[in-house]
C-alpha cells in the first residue's frame, strides 16, 4: 500500500473499504465521499486523484452504518451531523434504527416459532399433504 504522502488511488481505497470501485463512485454521486481533484498531469484526464486516512475512515463508516442498517440517506445525514456535532439527532437516528431493528427481529422471531410449529407437525408423520407445504400453498 502506498505512504500516506502519497495517498491511495480509487482502487486502493475501495479495497480498503472492503468495497468494489463502482461503490466507491457510487458514494460520490450520492455525496458521501468527496473526489478529490485530479491533479495535472500527461494524458486528456490529468494525473490519478488520491485519497488519504479520512477518506478511508469515512467509507468504513458508511460501510459499519449500513450493517447496522441505516439508509444512506441517513448516512448522509449522519455525516452531515459530524461535522455540526448534532448528538440530539445522532442519537434520535440511532433509537429510529434501534425500534425498526427491534420490530424486525420480533417478525423473525415470529416467523422461527411458525416454521418450529410446522415442523414439528411435519415430523408426526401423519397422513396427508405436508403442513409446511401446505403453509405456503404448494
Amino acid at each position: 500500500m502506498p505512504s500516506p504522502a502519497s495517498g491511495l488511488t480509487i482502487a486502493r481505497l475501495a479495497e480498503a473499504g472492503g468495497v468494489g470501485v463502482e461503490t466507491v463512485r457510487y458514494y460520490q454521486r450520492r455525496g458521501l465521499l468527496d473526489e478529490p481533484p485530479r491533479p495535472a498531469g500527461s494524458g486528456s484526464g490529468g494525473g490519478v486523484r488520491r485519497y488519504g486516512g479520512e477518506d478511508v475512515r469515512r467509507l468504513r463508516f458508511i460501510r459499519s452504518a449500513q450493517a447496522a442498517g441505516f439508509t444512506l440517506d441517513q448516512i448522509g445525514e449522519l455525516l452531515a451531523l459530524d461535522a455540526g456535532e448534532d448528538r440530539a439527532r445522532a442519537r434520535t437516528l440511532a433509537e429510529d434504527r434501534i425500534a425498526a431493528l427491534d420490530e424486525r427481529i420480533a417478525e423473525l422471531e415470529a416467523a422461527r416459532a411458525s416454521l418450529r410449529r410446522l415442523a414439528g407437525a411435519c415430523a408426526s408423520g401423519g397422513k396427508g399433504p405436508c403442513p409446511i407445504l401446505e403453509a405456503f400453498g404448494v
